[in-house]
């Protein structure tokens, strides 16, 4: 199994590493992959020194799986290079992710329809993979009319620079300003850049990506898209309309139900999900479920992931497994 890791250098691609390591992923020959100016680094991975190299000895090394983070510029110039030499992609960017001819993947929700042919197969937004997830199940059983959505999102999401913007504006030193503004002890409502709707790519992308991997485009959607100071995980308050009356013990049952999901709410001790403890897991984590009493058939909840993780690293690894476990590559 031949395995390429493109972006192996940023902050995403160093925990594809990790994940590939700690899912003791089959790899027989491992090709570490950057731009030009990364060509030549080391970079170690299961005690083993590799040598970064260019897109094209990638190509021409024909891996079956190549995972990409590497930005969408990269992702459609070289996915359909690495496709034609017979290597599937799984790209993280958001390049290919409403691609009418592309599948949108979280393996635990429709990973069985992949097959032989899907040789680009996209990740979906960190901010939507944790949703969708905690979502899969209750929308199965009741139907979603409605999502009203406020994600608290890590700096980590924008990349290194934003931590160390982040963390140069905690010691008052002199930083390179990635956001418009300061982000410590500050929030801004801006994530991704502004369109003529006055809504954010980031706040589309939790709509539009939604309704693909749900396959129902008749689920109404509006959302708020928030970077706050944190570097642990994305955090989400998720207002549900559901179509069909519920239980709220049936609501619990569905989400222990659902893989990946992990339970934390007890009010009465103060249990809830927060990015600092979410922070290097793999699971998604959902607490403050209660009944929304001014709308008929209405939930709420509160969704925290390692965005790094299950919203990027982890998620294409899954995906990779999952090809691998059914005979895909």
């Amino acid at each position: 199994m031949k395995v390429a890791v493109v972006g192996a250098t940023g902050m995403v691609g160093n925990v594809m590493l990790e994940v590939l390591k700690e899912f003791s992923f089959p790899i027989t020959e491992l090709y570490l992959v950057a731009s030009e100016r990364s060509v030549g680094k080391k970079i170690q991975f299961a005690d083993k020194e590799y040598t970064v190299i260019g897109l094209q000895d990638a190509v021409d090394k024909a891996p079956q799986i190549a995972i990409f983070s590497a930005g969408g510029t990269i992702s459609k110039e070289w996915a359909p290079k690495f496709a034609a030499a017979g290597t599937t992609v799984i790209d993280n960017s958001s390049a290919w992710r409403m691609d009418a001819d592309k599948k949108l993947i979280v393996p635990e929700i429709n990973g069985d329809v992949l097959t032989l042919n899907d040789k680009i197969i996209a990740n979906p937004n960190c901010s939507t993979i944790q949703m969708v997830l905690a979502l899969k199940n209750i929308h199965k059983r009741y139907g979603i009319k409605r999502l009203v959505i406020s994600t608290y999102q890590s700096v980590t999401g924008t990349g290194v620079k934003a931590v160390e913007q982040m963390e140069g504006e905690r010691i008052n030193k002199e930083v390179e300003m990635v956001y418009p503004y300061p982000i410590d002890k500050n929030c801004l409502p801006h994530g991704g850049d502004f369109d003529d709707t006055g809504y954010t790519t980031e706040e589309t992308k939790l709509v539009n990506e939604t309704r693909k991997i749900l396959s129902d485009p008749s689920i109404q959607i509006t959302a708020t898209v928030v970077r706050v100071p944190v570097v642990g995980g994305h955090s989400e308050s998720i207002n549900v309309e559901l179509k069909q009356p519920f239980e709220l013990t049936d609501i619990y049952q569905e989400l222990k139900n659902t893989s990946g999901i992990v339970i934390q709410d007890n009010p009465d001790v103060n249990l809830y999900p927060m990015p600092k403890y979410a922070e290097g897991k793999n699971e998604v984590f959902v607490g403050r479920i209660r009944r929304d009493f001014s709308v008929e058939n209405g939930l709420n909840m509160w969704v925290v992931a390692d965005n790094l993780r299950k919203g990027a690293a982890t998620n294409a690894v899954q995906i990779a497994q999952h090809l691998v476990d059914n005979n895909l590559v």
